[in-house]
């Protein structure tokens, strides 16, 4: 049966279709502006980690653990971008702004399944980290190949059993209210404002159990891993080998300190944003800037992937002389 919508965005009687996307509001102007920055920073975010997946893949050099975690990173901060962007901005000037009920459903799930991911797999990246610099006989042995690709299908499989239950629990509620989310992607809190039933499960669970626990666990392993890694390199002798794991652990903490960050101002804690505009900010961070930063953060501050850059450039410019 079709949904019957009012002026107001109350539904009457009948299924619900489907979603309205509102997005940002604002004159044309302002509409305009916005589609003009998240496309910018879109490209460079396709661009800068689909750079970080070539160079490591075609750098035998960078054929390492740290650099196998920091590949699936760029991986993972590429599709969660992919999933919530280009939506984001066909509705900028789209007239509708409809998303279907199985569409929303999908982003959601898919949303869920690469933040997750991601959140646990910074924690993996730290743990990695710890071991090189903490036990560095002891490394070779316990992050060989085969214990790096099953830490991160271990990631992707919790993230997986996450996104079902954030998806199931959340989609099974009645939006009998309204059919317009106040958000420019299907995200939790946005959903629960429009669902008629009591959403208390949700927020404790959903939100605050599972979200906030992941978080605290990843946190918990940073700092845990990140103490050990600070007094190991305090002990050292040499002040250019502490130089240079304090800037590659550097770039790594900014990473986690913006990612971690955000996902707690949101999902760590019961009414953790004021108001659906803050959230649509914070959201923005999470789901935009920090992808298209993260590349620039592993390969401005670090020499390693700056000389594999030189290096591909110089072979790319050695092929284009000779043929």
């Amino acid at each position: 049966m079709a949904t019957a919508v009012h002026r107001n965005g109350s539904l009457s009687t009948g299924s619900l279709q489907g979603f309205v996307l509102m997005g940002f509001g604002g004159s044309t102007e302002t509409q305009a502006l916005l589609f003009a920055i998240f496309l910018v920073l879109y490209v460079m975010t396709v661009l800068g980690n689909l750079t970080m997946i070539m160079v490591i893949t075609l750098d035998a050099r960078l054929h390492s653990p740290m650099y196998f975690f920091l590949k699936n990173l760029s991986f993972v901060d590429l599709c969660l971008s992919s999933v919530i962007i280009p939506n984001a901005l066909a509705n900028i000037f789209s007239s509708s702004k409809t998303i279907s009920f199985a569409g929303c459903a999908t982003q959601f799930f898919f949303f869920s399944l690469l933040a997750a991911t991601e959140a646990v797999l910074l924690a993996v990246m730290a743990y990695d980290r710890f071991m090189a610099i903490c036990s560095p006989l002891r490394y070779p042995v316990t992050m060989c190949p085969m214990t790096c690709a099953r830490l991160v299908l271990g990631t992707f499989c919790v993230a997986c059993l996450n996104s079902i239950v954030q998806t199931s629990l959340t989609f099974q509620l009645p939006f009998c209210s309204s059919n317009y989310i106040d958000y420019f992607f299907c995200d939790v809190p946005p959903l629960l404002q429009l669902a008629c039933a009591n959403t208390a499960l949700n927020e404790l669970l959903v939100m605050f159990g599972i979200c906030g626990f992941i978080i605290v666990c990843a946190v918990f392993v940073v700092i845990i891993s990140y103490g050990y890694i600070t007094v190991t390199i305090l002990r050292m002798r040499s002040g250019s080998g502490r130089h240079k794991l304090f800037s590659t652990c550097g770039s790594h903490m900014t990473a986690v300190s913006l990612f971690y960050g955000t996902g707690f101002a949101i999902y760590g804690q019961p009414g953790g944003v004021a108001s659906m505009d803050q959230g649509k900010v914070v959201s923005t961070i999470y789901t935009l800037i920090i992808p298209m930063l993260n590349p620039l953060i592993y390969s401005l501050r670090n020499k390693d992937v700056k000389d594999a850059l030189r290096r591909l450039g110089h072979r790319h410019s050695l092929v284009k002389e000779s043929g």
